[in-house]
């Protein structure tokens, strides 16, 4: 047992060994230290394996993610991030010794020197962050993969977007249109049963690019009612450059909507809850269907365009 520390049962076994680790360090013998690790790749040859080295030490053993403050040591030197120190139940994942709260400084003060290419580099993404500031832009970077934005059911797939295209139509069963003019007819037998709904039924191939069209049944307070409105598959600079109009109506009254898809950065829920788009109230979409309006037969139409 390392001086100071309690040993540990349980432990999430960690997806990276480090090897090179000494498990017998003592104040005499620092060959496993992370210290000892980072003196060595920082001094003489800062080349491209010694920045590899750093890279790898400043991995959380655990999640494998880049490690930031606070960063935790174990007596032995063995390090993980604050967010893996509570899974692993305050042991260490590799020695298996407590953690207790000794912060590795010298390791954050590293990161601290350090710049980084963008996790999207591949992507597109050529820029270098200070180690502190990378993690922030790749929460916003442009070149960040996309989800999936297909509405009715739960999904964590992401991309590229003609990878998404793809994925709607194979995976969901979603319409293709090519146009910039749809029509649409929404049919529900009984829509006094239908809460919180929600359909995507088209992806519209326009100017070149992907639209998405949903139409959402929901509450703004206590009243029911319909909501449609249009996402675009790409970036909310781009969106910007386009326009839509929704229309509905029946029994020779009409209503409009016109204005800017939103992106698909956006999800369909914070759309929704934005009221973006036409919203319609239950009643009226039921007077628009006609008959004993216990059935909802809402036609909606629309055009996309660009603008100049």
């Amino acid at each position: 047992m390392a001086p100071g520390g309690g040993s540990c049962k349980e432990v999430i076994e960690s997806r990276v060994t480090f090897s090179d680790y000494d498990m017998a360090t003592s104040s005499a013998d620092l060959r496993g230290s992370p210290l000892r690790k980072t003196a060595t790749a920082l001094s003489g040859n800062l080349g491209s394996t010694s920045m590899n080295d750093v890279h790898e030490l400043l991995e959380c053993p655990v999640c494998v993610n880049l490690m930031y403050p606070p960063i935790y040591q174990c007596p032995n030197g063995h390090t993980v991030c604050s967010t893996c120190k509570t899974r692993v139940h305050n042991c260490c994942p590799t020695c298996r010794n407590e953690l207790g709260n000794i912060r590795c400084l010298a390791l954050e003060k590293v990161a601290e020197s350090l710049e980084l290419p963008c996790s999207y580099q591949i992507l597109g993404c050529h820029d270098i962050f200070p180690y502190y500031s990378k993690l922030k832009h790749e929460k916003n970077c442009r070149y960040r993969p996309y989800s999936c934005p297909y509405a009715g059911a739960e999904c964590s797939v992401t991309g590229d977007i003609p990878f998404l295209v793809m994925h709607l139509k194979n995976d969901h069963k979603v319409d293709m249109h090519d146009g910039c003019t749809f029509n649409h007819r929404y049919v529900k037998s009984n829509p006094h049963e239908v809460e919180n709904a929600t359909w995507m039924l088209t992806v519209f191939n326009c100017f070149g690019r992907q639209f998405c069209l949903h139409f959402e049944a929901f509450h703004i307070g206590m009243a029911p009612v319909y909501m449609a409105f249009l996402r675009f598959m790409g970036d909310e600079d781009e969106a910007r450059q386009f326009s839509y109009s929704l229309e509905v109506g029946g029994s020779s009254r009409k209503f409009m909507w016109q204005g800017v898809p939103r992106s698909i950065r956006d999800s369909h829920r914070k759309v929704r809850d934005s009221q973006d788009g036409l919203i319609i109230q239950r009643n009226l979409a039921l007077y628009f269907s006609g008959g004993d309006r216990q059935e909802l037969k809402l036609k909606v139409a629309g055009r996309i365009w660009k603008e100049q």
